[in-house]
């Protein structure tokens, strides 16, 4: 081995190594890009903690991809593992980084001004001028015009230093970056999230099964759900009439009802309208959506009724041309399942179709489908209300088409199996977005300090000054010098027009040589 190899680093000096690298700021602003590009995919795929029934309809969509982009965990982003290591490793960088900025700050405001320059020329601006004040009175005039910087004054020289805050300023800003991501990360980690439909006329537990969808953290648990309780009343929504400039756009979506915090506890109204939620306790209720919900009646082939509910049928577009399904599992001789359309104000489309032409229910039509079978409801798997399982069902068919069913509201028609449907009534549901985010203060804090330490440290100018007198003959000349920490192109500027103030205070109005 040649005797000019570097020796090979041992585990206590890669560890070093690793440490160092890891808390440069240059690793910490990596971290923070590479965590911005990773939340990317949680904007362009839908989210399970979010809209399940989105994810749900983008397996249906794209039966290819999506088992693949589940195994990389793009529909659970945010708790996904490459996503939380980056989160964790950005902390601890910037706790890294942080720390010994700390203590070198600290060191720094106790220490004393440096001492000044031998030669003043060198330093980017400079300038003297001669006055016939004694030295003594040169360096308290001196003193007088820096303000309020720190000075120490030694054999006819002062030295001053100002602009501290310009780092405590890029601290706070760190800090607070820390602050917001231990803030998201207590309320990711307690918290939870969910969304229910509640129709009018109909009410809402705070339990798991109450939910269509529903999102908590690792290290929260179901049995900490608040025991709140509340009853949809009356929902009101307004849109812009027709015939008017945007028209259809809405107006005013309003949820009103009652609402108990606990078992026993009395009872209040509640007035919810778009960002304006019901909060109880530590818990915010948003209306994050609205729809319609026929009431639909269905006896079977023996007259007896089997079903007769409100049934939310879900948007899908500005004039709420809506999708449903109805599954009556009590329908004899066999189950049957509905699926198809509701159309709040229908009218017929260019190829003969029906469609809405506008969102609030001014000529409202059901149309479905029919199906009869096994609804796959026995086998315990869970389904979605909102999908119908045809994998042992048959469609009743009219013709070489579907048999559909169209109807207005208080009309009925028979079912090829002997029973009938009937279209009651209609009704409009609310959907809520229930969501508990304990310290969500906390980012919010975070943000604020974060931008007045990011201001501070963007507009302090960290300066230091020295000021030399010497005795020349009946004269004294002062020779002075400025230097920016940061480099600035207003340096020149600013020392003339701190000497034009200097010597005001010495009673001189000679130019500077």
């Amino acid at each position: 081995m040649s005797s000019n190899a570097v020796p090979a680093l041992g585990r206590r000096e890669l560890t070093r190594w690793f440490w160092r690298q890891l808390t440069s700021m240059r690793t910490a602003l990596f971290l923070l890009l590479l965590l911005a590009i990773a939340a990317v995919p949680g904007s362009l795929v839908p989210q399970r903690g979010v809209d399940a029934r989105a994810v749900e309809a983008y397996f249906l969509e794209h039966p290819k991809s999506a088992p693949t982009l589940d195994k990389l965990g793009f529909f659970n982003v945010y708790t996904s593992p490459w996503f939380s290591a980056v989160y964790l490793l950005l902390m601890v960088s910037l706790i890294g980084c942080i720390v010994p900025r700390s203590f070198v700050y600290f060191r720094a405001l106790r220490a004393r001004p440096p001492k000044a320059p031998r030669n003043f020329s060198r330093l980017p601006a400079s300038a003297s001028f001669e006055t016939s004040a004694p030295v003594d009175e040169v360096l308290i005039g001196g003193r007088r015009a820096l303000g309020r910087a720190r000075v120490d004054v030694v054999d006819g020289e002062l030295s001053a230093e100002r602009g501290f805050l310009r780092e405590a300023g890029n601290l706070v800003f760190h800090i607070s970056v820390v602050v917001v991501l231990v803030g998201v990360a207590v309320g990711t980690l307690f918290g939870y999230r969910g969304s229910a439909i509640v129709t009018e006329g109909q009410g809402f537990a705070n339990s798991l099964t109450q939910y269509d969808e529903f999102g908590s953290g690792s290290l929260f648990k179901a049995d900490q759900l608040p025991p709140f309780s509340l009853k949809l009343d009356n929902f009101t929504a307004k849109f812009q009439p027709l015939g008017s400039q945007q028209a259809g756009a809405p107006r005013l979506f309003r949820a009103q009802g009652t609402y108990t915090s606990k078992p026993g506890a009395a009872q209040r109204t509640f007035d919810i309208t778009v960002n304006h939620p019901l909060e109880i306790g530590s818990t915010s209720v948003f209306l994050v959506g609205q729809g319609y919900a026929p009431v639909i009646k269905i006896t079977d082939a023996n007259g007896d009724v089997v079903f007769n509910e409100a049934v939310p049928f879900l948007p899908n577009d500005p004039s709420y041309t809506s999708t449903g399904v109805v599954k009556v599992p009590d329908a004899e001789p066999e189950q049957l399942g509905f699926q198809g359309f509701f159309l709040p104000t229908a009218a017929t489309g260019a190829n003969g179709a029906s469609i809405s032409v506008y969102p609030a229910a001014a000529n409202p039509l059901l149309g479905l489908f029919v199906w009869h079978g096994d609804l796959g409801l026995d086998k315990g798997t869970p389904q979605s209300v909102y999908i119908l399982d045809k994998s042992k069902m048959k469609q009743y068919m009219n013709g070489d088409k579907g048999f559909r069913v169209s109807l207005q509201e208080g009309q009925s028609q028979k079912l090829p199996n002997g029973g009938t449907i009937e279209f009651v009534d209609l009704r409009q549901f609310a959907r809520f977005q229930i969501s508990s985010s304990p310290g969500v203060q906390v980012p919010l804090i975070g943000i604020v300090a974060g931008l007045l330490g990011l201001v501070t440290s963007l507009t302090i100018k960290p300066r230091r000054t020295w000021i030399r007198a010497r005795r020349d003959g009946s004269r004294t000349v002062v020779d002075v010098a400025v230097l920016d920490r940061v480099p600035r192109d207003d340096l020149p500027a600013d020392l003339d027009a701190f000497l034009e103030r200097f010597r005001e205070l010495l009673g001189e109005t000679e130019e500077k040589t």
